[in-house]
């Protein structure tokens, strides 16, 4: 879908809720009413064209509610898009100093400590990178799936520390979701892990899934699990005493690099689990 297809009008409304016009042109005829829609409304990912839909959000050029995203377009048809303003966040935010590394409109970067657990949860309800983000962002969240918190696509572990990207508009992160999905993204771990991997570098294919006699800690299953593959490569030997190793995933199952590391006789040191 080109700029070019389409004519985008923003109409004078009161707050709340912001309208906006859109226009098919020629080329658009045809189309998904929702493929149309997010190709023209900045900051609106697909998924959020569909959900505003459904909601009643969207209305013909009769002023007639349209509720099928999958409703075909035709040339010179006319649109109105009802935009609520991102409901508040449940977290609260939270005023925490936080390394940032990169940040522009649509997302952040942030080198998490050791330490900071990441989304608010049973025993851990604030004090998260997510309550520091909400009181870091503030106005500039634009909303993920219309709330105003940031979207983030990837984690890690409380006592891992590393960069942590997130969204901060609903378009940005339906983005980085895909990426993410398609392993377009490479992420690369450093960790110190004892003994001397042999050979020296490789990958490691093995299952993992919750552990039968340890409910809190993950294991390679031999039934049961999901698949998992690690390349590691040992960066630095320590007199076979420990080694310093990157690793890199393939995919992203929980404590993936700490559970196959541990599978192959190299635990992590100092990892508690």
């Amino acid at each position: 879908m080109h700029d070019d297809l389409l004519e985008i009008e923003t109409i004078a409304e009161p707050d709340p809720v912001s309208r906006r016009e859109v226009r098919a042109d020629d080329a658009a005829a045809g189309l998904r009413l929702d493929a149309v829609l997010a190709a023209a409304l900045d900051g609106l990912s697909r998924t959020r064209i569909q959900a505003l839909v459904k909601q009643g959000a969207v209305k013909d050029g009769d002023g007639q509610v349209v509720a099928t995203p999958s409703m075909k377009v035709a040339a010179g048809q006319r649109f109105t898009v009802d935009v609520p303003p991102a409901a508040p966040a449940r977290p609260a935010a939270q005023d925490m100093p936080l390394e940032v590394a990169f940040e522009d409109d649509h997302l952040i970067v942030v080198d998490k400590p050791a330490g900071l657990v990441v989304h608010p949860g049973p025993g851990n309800p604030d004090g998260t990178l997510v309550n520091a983000l909400l009181a870091h962002c503030g106005e500039s969240l634009s909303g993920i799936g219309g709330v105003a918190r940031p979207g983030i696509v990837h984690r890690i572990d409380k006592d891992t520390s590393g960069l942590l990207v997130a969204a901060k508009s609903d378009a940005a992160h339906a983005g980085l979701a895909a990426q993410f999905a398609e392993r377009s993204i490479e992420r690369r771990y450093t960790a110190l892990a004892w003994g001397e991997p042999r050979p020296l570098s490789g990958r490691i294919d093995a299952e993992i899934g919750r552990d039968p006699a340890h409910r809190t800690r993950m294991a390679v299953r031999r039934d049961g699990g999901r698949a998992a593959r690690t390349y590691y490569t040992v960066m630095e030997r320590h007199g076979g005493l420990f080694s310093l190793i990157e690793c890199r995933l393939a995919t992203g199952r929980t404590h993936q690099i700490r559970v196959h590391l541990a599978h192959r006789g190299n635990p992590l040191v100092g990892d508690y689990l």
